[in-house]
């Protein structure tokens, strides 16, 4: 058997509140990271890019889930190509 996942989805949690939300709802944003040592010798540093998942209530909380501004979005893209 392969893989696949048919019906039920994941369950994420989210990394604000720790609700269980399925994958499919749940808001997916990357977070930047950034370490460094500031050592004169070796210094070291690193960059990195993390998933962070949100429900919707703290998506919209932090103002990164907005509905009225992808259908606005969505709409400016279909009058453009039309």
């Amino acid at each position: 058997m392969g893989n696949k996942r048919r019906g039920r989805d994941r369950l994420e949690s989210c990394s604000s509140c720790g609700r269980s939300v399925p994958r499919d709802k749940a808001v997916e944003y990357s977070t930047r990271t950034h370490f460094t040592t500031d050592l004169k010798e070796d210094n070291v540093t690193y960059t990195g890019f993390r998933d962070v998942y949100y429900c919707i209530s703290c998506a919209k909380h932090r103002k990164i889930f907005e509905k009225l501004k992808q259908q606005a979005q969505r709409q400016r893209e279909r009058e453009s190509y039309g």
